[in-house]
């Protein structure tokens, strides 16, 4: 009789610990799935943001160059023979920063990295004296703009950062360069 009247208490504890143990279990299981994907946000910013700071200095090189050839935008041109040789030196750095970007990076934010790529690669066709004409350097010049907004917003919304970047060129008419004021 003295076992039936501890029974209650028995499964009293049993049920009281194993609900301990699942609470805690998921509760860390929680916490690790939160810390995993806290580290992959962190690895893919610092992957989209590498890789775009690769190909703007890839554009920045070539618009320098398309300036010593003629072309619009840029006043510090580059004598070619010196640019293309720093051309390419960056696009080997901007093809492996190219395989971070497919590792970690979601199926849309990886079509707008290759759009930009193949928009900048459109420009470097004027900066190494492939073609010569200033409305189709205008029109690479504007498609390498557009792609690089696509890309931002891919790569904020896979991110999880609300709200599109500012479109490039874009600027409030009160913004002057330098700190002049408005």
């Amino acid at each position: 009789m003295a076992f039936m009247d501890q029974l209650p208490a028995l499964v009293g504890v049993i049920v009281g610990a194993a609900g301990s143990y699942t609470a805690s279990s998921l509760t860390e299981r929680t916490r690790w799935r939160r810390s995993h994907a806290e580290r992959w946000d962190q690895q893919r910013f610092q992957t989209y943001a590498g890789y775009a700071n690769t190909l703007k200095a890839q554009l920045r090189i070539s618009l320098r160059i398309g300036a010593a050839r003629g072309f619009d935008h840029v006043v510090d041109p580059l004598d070619p023979d010196e640019g293309l040789q720093r051309l390419a030196e960056a696009e080997s750095r901007r093809a492996a920063e190219w395989e971070s970007v497919l590792l970690v990076g979601d199926a849309s934010t990886v079509a707008a990295a290759r759009m930009w790529h193949e928009a900048v690669w459109a420009v470097e066709l004027y900066a190494r004296g492939l073609k010569d004409d200033p409305t189709g350097w205008e029109s690479a010049l504007k498609r390498t703009s557009q792609a690089r907004d696509a890309f931002y917003a891919c790569a904020r919304r896979d991110l999880g950062i609300e709200g599109p970047p500012p479109p490039s060129g874009n600027w409030p008419r009160s913004w002057k360069p330098s700190g002049e004021p408005a």
